[in-house]
């Protein structure tokens, strides 16, 4: 399972949303089944349906 607060320990070079989306999409694609969001994105364009668009990125094949 992978956990939103792991991945962004994981990737300390992260500078914005977009960059974590790409990652988050990556790791799906890459056969990660499930995902949970239990922390909210610390960046300042962190959207606020960014939940949605993060489950968007990791489901998109």
């Amino acid at each position: 399972m992978l956990w939103l607060s792991e991945l962004l320990m994981q990737h300390h070079e992260l500078e914005t949303f977009e960059q974590l989306k790409v990652v988050v999409k990556e790791r799906g694609q890459q056969g990660e089944r499930f995902f949970r969001m239990d922390v909210r994105p610390p960046f300042n364009d962190t959207p606020e349906d960014w939940e949605g668009r993060l489950e968007a990125a990791f489901t998109a094949h």
